[in-house]
């Protein structure tokens, strides 16, 4: 492992949650860093495992004391991840993994301009608006404000696609995994000073698939259901 640092976004709905545990079980040497939050725990998430949950007044001192790497209010709720993750990840000379939103990963970007940064995005408005409603469904959230206003914002967070090094498109579960495992696999390569095995040099074909400039125009359907239906996609 390089110390490398892997910034994973996506709209609300789209299955990052899924892509990272998945991501997590199957590649070694991935340390995640396991942000904090204000909000409360939904259904069966537990603390330390999906978030640390803590009170505003106990997120402001952390901000106060620096404490953060990145921080930002989503929904109502403040999200940061802790600037000691990455101190015991490049210590250990590990990889980590974050799962952070748009407004976070831009701080990032800033402050670690040689982090690996991808963007997930759903195959179209309609099916995020189905995996919106049925998580929904599960947290007993009736209210379509919320609903309409999660769509909202995942088409203006959709816009910032263009600042990520890879996008991959969550339409086939497996697929999905099978890239973003490959895109993690070939940026520890490129960073080796190593020749690739056989079965190390099939993975780039597939990861290079993802990069920006090979995804533009396949993604154009994609960003077009959101103009259609309103919302504005602008490409970059």
């Amino acid at each position: 492992m390089s110390g490398l640092v892997f910034i994973i976004s996506a709209p609300s709905g789209s299955g990052k949650s899924t892509l990272v545990n998945e991501l997590r079980h199957s590649v070694p040497g991935l340390e995640f860093s396991v942000s904090y939050t204000t909000r409360p725990p939904r259904g069966s998430e537990q603390e330390g495992r999906e978030y640390h949950y803590i009170s505003r007044q106990q997120f402001d001192l952390m901000v106060a004391a620096g404490d953060f790497l990145e921080y930002a209010e989503v929904f109502g709720h403040c999200y940061g991840t802790a600037r000691r993750f990455l101190d015991e990840a490049m210590r250990r000379g590990h990889d980590l993994l974050l799962d952070i939103d748009v407004q976070g990963a831009e701080q990032l970007r800033k402050k670690l301009p040689g982090a690996i940064s991808i963007f997930i995005l759903p195959p179209s408005r309609r099916e995020l608006e189905l995996r919106l409603r049925r998580r929904s469904s599960a947290e007993n959230v009736k209210d379509e404000e919320i609903i309409r206003r999660r769509l909202d914002t995942a088409s203006r967070e959709i816009n910032n696609y263009s600042l990520y090094d890879y996008i991959l498109v969550n339409a086939r579960l497996e697929d999905s995994i099978e890239r973003l495992k490959a895109i993690v696999l070939y940026e520890r390569l490129r960073h080796a000073a190593q020749a690739p095995s056989g079965e190390e040099r099939e993975l780039m074909p597939l990861a290079e698939s993802c990069r920006l400039e090979q995804s533009r125009q396949r993604i154009q359907s994609i960003l077009d259901t959101f103009q259609q239906s309103g919302a504005s996609v602008v490409p970059k």
